[in-house]
């Protein structure tokens, strides 16, 4: 390999976790890095420490040394970059690479889903949120956080199984195997649920997402009718996209293949298959960058 070759790096920084692969200008994979959360909801310092050691990682696989940084030309895509005044912090950031572009790990995700042509994602996991880029222009759909948006998400379907379950326990609703297993996390006490709703977060509803998929499937009513509700918000989200002129859209997220299940016909027949990752999406952006450049 010439000195000389630029490098391209795709970063992918979650609140999971960060991933990230070193690529030549023709596409070959040389290595590839893995480490801690990467969001920058954990403060700038710890991102970009995740970043960088995602980044060394991947350049020790590929046989590279860290004096070799600037032959890279870097993706970053970080959730969280939406905060209010966060783009601006980035900006100052010391950057040991040749050319550094700072996006959503969102944004990452959707040009990875159409290898980055137009289109839209609909992302289903704790959150939930419609992303698209069209002819250079950003499109966003909910998204607005938990508890006043991310409908049909796993921590929206968690909190439906905890109103109806105490609904039931109270006699306002008939009581079945699903809203016993769903007061039994609690001993069985709506007490227990009230002390711990005020401590809790999205994640901790989205862990009775599982729950509710797993009732309906066996056929009960209320963790079918929490489904097909939720459904019914994403398929808006879907269709929504698509009336705006988005050319393609795909479903992505850890709960995406449940809720596919749950949704409007007409609705899954326009849904197109996941193309590329979200590394994938961070590294055409950064090719796209330097070719404009």
């Amino acid at each position: 390999m010439s000195a000389a070759t630029d490098l391209y790096l795709g970063v992918d920084g979650g609140g999971t976790g960060c991933r990230c692969r070193l690529e030549t200008a023709q596409g070959e994979v040389l290595g590839s890095g893995i480490a801690g959360p990467a969001s920058l909801r954990l403060g700038l310092d710890a991102s970009l420490a995740a970043v960088m050691q995602a980044a060394r990682g991947a350049m020790s696989e590929a046989g590279l040394g860290e004096d070799q940084f600037s032959r890279v030309r870097a993706g970053i895509c970080l959730a969280g970059i939406g905060r209010k005044g966060m783009q601006e912090e980035l900006a100052g950031w010391a950057s040991p690479f040749a050319r550094t572009v700072f996006e959503s790990d969102g944004l990452a995700a959707c040009l990875g889903a159409h290898s980055g042509e137009d289109g839209g994602i609909i992302i289903i996991g704790t959150g939930s949120i419609g992303l698209a880029r069209v002819a250079g222009r950003e499109i966003r759909i909910g998204g607005y956080g938990f508890p006043v948006g991310d409908e049909g998400s796993g921590a929206d379907l968690g909190l439906a199984a905890i109103r109806v379950s105490l609904r039931a326990h109270d006699g306002r609703e008939p009581q079945t195997r699903f809203t016993t297993d769903v007061l039994a996390r609690f001993q069985g006490d709506p007490f227990e649920v009230i002390a711990w709703m005020d401590k809790a977060h999205a994640t901790d509803y989205a862990t009775l997402a599982p729950l509710v998929l797993r009732h309906a499937d066996l056929g009960d009513s209320h963790a079918r009718a929490i489904m097909q509700n939720g459904a019914a918000l994403i398929d808006a989200m879907v269709r929504t996209l698509f009336e705006r002129e988005v050319p393609r859209v795909a479903l992505i997220g850890g709960l995406s293949s449940a809720m596919e299940a749950w949704l409007a016909p007409d609705v899954r027949r326009r849904l197109s298959t996941v193309r590329g990752d979200a590394i994938a999406g961070a590294l055409s952006l950064v090719r796209g960058h330097h070719a404009a450049g």
